[in-house]
Order: C-alpha cells, then structure tokens, then sequence
C-alpha cells in the first residue's frame, strides 16, 4: 500500500516538473520518493526493485544537484523507469529493467561525480538497537541496501558481544563497518537507517584525516541516527474495514430511530431523554463515519494527467488538462466508480474533440487544446464537469446516426439537449474511423450507466466549433443522508433532505386535479409540479390540505404534492433489488423505526420527467 502511494507520488512529481522544471523542492522531492521506494524495497527483500531504483536514483542524482536539466526527454524516459516500478511491485520481472537504465546512463553520461570526489570514500560502522529483532528489523536487508549502493570492506564487529552465559538469543550484539563510495551523500547513507532509527548507534566519517576541534562537523555522524521521524499520527485502515464500519452506523441510525419511537410511545420522560442522547450520539458517530470515509478528487487526478502526458505523443496533438477544484471530497466509493468513466471521457475529449494543430490555426485557436476537469459543491451534491475546446458535437451527424439505427424516426422532433443525449445510448458513435482509443460507441453509455448507478444524473452541452461540455450530479455519499418523511396515498416516503427548498400549501384552486394549471406561482417564478397521488397510482380522494414539496437537482425545480408532512430523520439507504431497480421514480428504500419500509423517492429523475412532461405539452 505505502509503496503504491510512494509510486503515484513520484509519478504525481515527474510530471509537475513539465511545468516547473527549476523548482528544487519538487526535485527533491521527487529524489525522496525514489530513495524511500528503494529503502522498502530493501526492507522487505525485494532486492530486483532495489537495485534498479538505486541505479534510477543515481542518474536522477545529476539532475538534483543541477548537473544536467529537466527536459521532456528526461521526464518521459523517468516515468517509463517509474512505471516499470509499479510492473515489479505488481510481481514482474526485470527483464525491462536493464535497457531503461541503458538509456537514462546514457542521457546523464556527460555528467560527472558531482561535487564529492569519488576517491574520498566513507568509513561507516554501526550497531543497530539491541531490541530490534524483536521489533521486525531485518539486518541483511541493510546491508544488501549498502551493498547496492557500493559498499566494500564490510566486516563484523563483535566488541559488544557478551559471555556466552549472557547471551540472550533475541538480541543483536552485532555490528558491522565497511568503505562506501564517495560520490555519495550523507543523506544518501544516513537514510538506509529511516527505518531503525530507534537505539541506533552510527559513526560515518570521509576518508582522510578529519579536521581538528571539529566536533560537530556535518560530515561526521556519532550517536543516534539525525534520520528524520516519521509522521506516527497516521494509520492506514483497509477499505473494507470503513465499508464494514459505515454498515454498522447504519444499522445503529434505525436502531435508534426505532428507539425513539418507542420512547416517544411510552410517555416516560426518562426514557426519551435517553433515546434523545443516544441520538446525539448516533448522530455524531455518523459525521464522523462519513468524514473518514471522504476523499478528495485529487486522488484519482494524477492518472489523468499521465494520461495526458501519454496521448500528447500518441495523437500528435498539444494537449493542455486543467484541473480545478481538486480538494472537493466525495465518498470513496464514488471516487472509486468515477476513475474509468472520467478516463474514458478524457480520451473521447483528446481524440474526437480536440483539433489537429494545424486546423486549430486555420481557426484562429491556439495550437494547444485545452481539456478542462472541475469539481465543485453544489447542496449535497457535486458537480464534476469535462470540458474541451475543441470542435464540438455535429448535431446532423448525430441526427443521421441516430436514424440509421433506428433511435430516432425520420419524422420526430427532438430538441437540442435530446440530441446530444444520443452519444450516451450504447454503441453509438458518429466516428468516420475507429483508433486504438475511442470510435466503436462504447464507453458513453458506460460512463451514463455508472453515473446512474451512484444516483446521480449526466447532462450533455455543446457549441459548434467551441467544444463540449459533460456535467455529472452526484451525491456527496451513498450511505446515509438526511431525508423528509412524507404520506402520500397512505404510504411514507423519503424527499433527500438536501434537495428540499420550499414547503407550502397547495393552494386551493390546484386541490381538484382535473382542472387549473400544472404551474405553481413559488416566489414570483412559475415551477411545474407533479400530482404524486396520480404518478404512483394511488387510490381514493386526496385530504383537504394537500402540501407542495419544491425540490431542486442542479438549476431545475419541480413541485410534489404530497398529503402530509411526517418530519425529518437520518436515513440509511438500502439498493434496490434487481427487480424493481428499473424503477426511476426512487433511488432506494431505507428502514423506518417502526420496523416499515420507506422508499427514497428519486429527485433528479422527477425533476427531470416534469420538466419533459411541461416542455412537451408546451409544444
């Protein structure tokens, strides 16, 4: 785990050196990176990725000492030595291994020893903790590390070996010295020991004779390692211990919603005031659940800009990804099932969408094409929007696919935004030829599916010969929300408490269905509203004092009428099953406290169907 986070931070840093190729903290912390891959993979015996990353080291060493320059050649050369990391972290071989190294020798082969000479050697000694067997420390690990980094000479030292009667067999009485070489730096021997820096006793000095009354000489190291400590505040917790932990919350949200109604049923003030705390208390452990499981979107943003990196070459073009908005958080889940479709849609964007160089001259656009990937908060929602430059979606083109394959008839009027929505359908494509990356229709409807699968909604837009646009709406958590409870036709429903922006009465002249207009006069502006009762089929009369319920996904509003307002609870959602899962008008059901089943009426497609509904009836 700590290595593949070490392999995407040094993938992260190779490629801001495009950008800031003098920046000497990011190159040394690119330097950093590869020398702690190096010190684990010495650690825990893998000998194969150690030895490759201390010669990638060696080379990289002449540009952090500012011995040879940041060009693109370099960079793409490193991230293919990176990406053959991750192949042998992955369990590859090291077969690839060797011509890399070939290659980056030969790219810093006009650069010399750096400042040390090599010729003024190390003289190391050290006796790691007595204790440290016991804590996991693997000696042979450290000194093959030393090894791969040029040490001679190495020899035993057995000075603190007690009696044989004293010896306890789970201590280390041992020491070792050797020669290193001296083109090495001291952080470069001193961070061998990041690892067993605890009760460490080392003594590294230059060959020759020291300066005299030089005590505190930075060349000379005595006593515990100077090593820098390590953040101890963070614990890495595998995913499936947070999905088991967010399940147990849920279960702990209806088992103190059934308590409270319970309370609320006794009458004993006691009691209630128990379920009350408890509540606090539930409450808490939620937003706290939830905030652990929150991650931001840069987690997956480094891929993307590989990505980027790689198709530069691979279409010939000049792409430039913006991204905006990258500490925006959602559910690690979402995150997860939005890598692919945003990799998908970045590629369509680069292929497809974005110009030769030479046609974006001939158009008065830069040669660069721009790829734009935003997130931002939008109520208890995100907005991730893609965006491009480039030529923009050909609204006949897509009009005469759509009719060749039967999507569409020749006759029926469509609107702009229902056109557009085409390239979503499965298997649709408009491209004249198909590449290695995109033009065989598919991939749009997996983004459109996966989107829907986290309850969420896509939205396509486009100006000829400016570029598209793709909005995707998600929820900021799939687990548990804050939910209106209503009745309507003598069922209880849940509205997502977030989508809610206005409660009132329906007003009088709108009670008889059969008459008055479909429009609500909110606030001085016209919203549609849906009759509930009628949409899911309820039988018998509506009460005399029917509410209208104004919900909201993205800029759209749409009224529910509903019989009576119930109040507000935490609700936990549960998946449909696969039979009713077709179902748009909900999202999911949750578990009420009196042991009853809710369903979780869906905003987005509400909302969506009555602005289809009002719009084609305006027609």
């Amino acid at each position: 785990m700590e290595a593949q986070q070490l392999a995407e931070s040094l993938e992260a840093g190779l490629l801001d050196m495009q950008s800031r190729p003098d920046d000497k903290a990011l190159i040394d912390r690119v330097f950093r990176d590869l020398h702690t891959l190096k010190g684990s993979g010495a650690m825990f015996g893998h000998v194969e990725l150690s030895q490759f990353l201390h010669h990638f080291e060696t080379a990289f060493e002449a540009v952090r000492e500012g011995a040879f320059p940041v060009t693109p050649a370099l960079i793409a050369l490193c991230l293919r030595a990176r990406d053959h990391v991750v192949a042998l972290l992955d369990g590859g071989g090291p077969e690839a291994g060797a011509p890399l190294l070939a290659e980056l020798g030969a790219m810093v082969s006009s650069v010399g020893d750096g400042a040390a000479d090599a010729s003024d050697g190390w003289r190391l000694s050290f006796h790691l903790a007595p204790d440290c067997l016991i804590l996991g420390a693997r000696p042979q690990g450290l000194l093959d590390e030393l090894r791969t980094l040029g040490a001679t000479d190495v020899e035993v030292l057995t000075d603190r070996l007690p009696d044989l009667a004293a010896i306890e067999p789970d201590r280390l009485w041992l020491g070792w010295r050797m020669r290193l070489p001296g083109n090495l730096t001291e952080d470069q021997i001193r961070e061998v020991f990041i690892f067993n820096d605890g009760g460490l006793d080392l003594d590294l000095q230059r060959d020759g004779v020291p300066e005299a009354g030089a005590p505190d000489d930075p060349a000379t190291v005595t006593g515990p390692s100077a090593a820098p400590s390590r953040d101890r505040a963070m614990m890495r917790v595998p995913a499936e211990r947070l999905d088991e932990m967010m399940d147990r919350v849920g279960e702990l949200v209806i088992a103190e919603a059934r308590l409270a109604e319970l309370a609320l049923r006794s009458g004993d003030p006691q009691l209630v005031g128990v379920a009350e705390e408890i509540q606090r208390l539930a409450t808490g452990m939620r937003e706290t659940t939830m905030s652990i499981r929150m991650t931001p979107i840069e987690t997956i943003t480094g891929r993307f800009r590989r990505l980027v990196h790689d198709l530069n070459d691979s279409l010939g073009k000049q792409i430039v990804l913006e991204i905006e908005g990258e500490d925006t958080e959602l559910d690690k889940t979402v995150i997860e099932l939005l890598a692919d479709p945003l990799l998908h849609l970045i590629r369509n964007s680069a292929d497809h969408g974005l110009e030769a160089a030479e046609d974006r001259r001939a158009l008065g656009k830069p040669d660069a094409g721009t790829i734009r990937l935003s997130a931002r908060y939008s109520g208890a929602e995100v907005v991730i929007s893609l965006s491009d430059d480039g030529r923009g979606l050909d609204l006949g083109r897509i009009r005469a696919r759509a009719e060749e394959r039967g999507l569409v008839a020749p006759d029926a009027e469509l609107e702009e935004s229902e056109l557009r929505a085409m390239i979503l359908h499965p298997g649709f494509s408009t491209a004249e030829t198909v590449t290695e990356l995109s033009g065989r229709g598919v991939g749009m409807d997996v983004v459109k599916r996966t989107v829907e699968q986290l309850r969420g909604s896509i939205e396509v837009d486009s100006e000829p010969g400016h570029g598209t646009q793709i909005d995707m709406r998600l929820p900021l958590t799939l687990a548990i929300i804050d939910g209106l409870l209503v009745e309507i036709g003598g069922e209880r429903y849940t509205i997502p408490l977030a989508a809610v922006e206005h409660i009132s009465e329906l007003p009088e002249a709108h009670a008889d269905g059969s008459r008055g207009s479909r429009f609500l006069n909110i606030r001085d502006q016209l919203v549609p509203f849906l009759r509930m009762r009628d949409l899911l089929g309820c039988e018998g009369q509506a009460g005399p004092w029917q509410k209208v319920v104004v919900v909201t996904a993205g800029e759209l509003r749409v009224g529910l009428t509903v019989d009576r307002i119930i109040g507000s609870s935490q609700t936990v959602i549960k998946q449909l099953t696969p039979l009713h899962a077709a179902l748009k008008t909900f999202s999911g059901a949750t578990v009420l406290g009196d042991g009853s089943v809710a369903l979780i009426l869906d905003v987005p497609q509400l909302v969506a169907f009555g602005q289809t509904r009002d719009s084609t009836e305006a027609a």
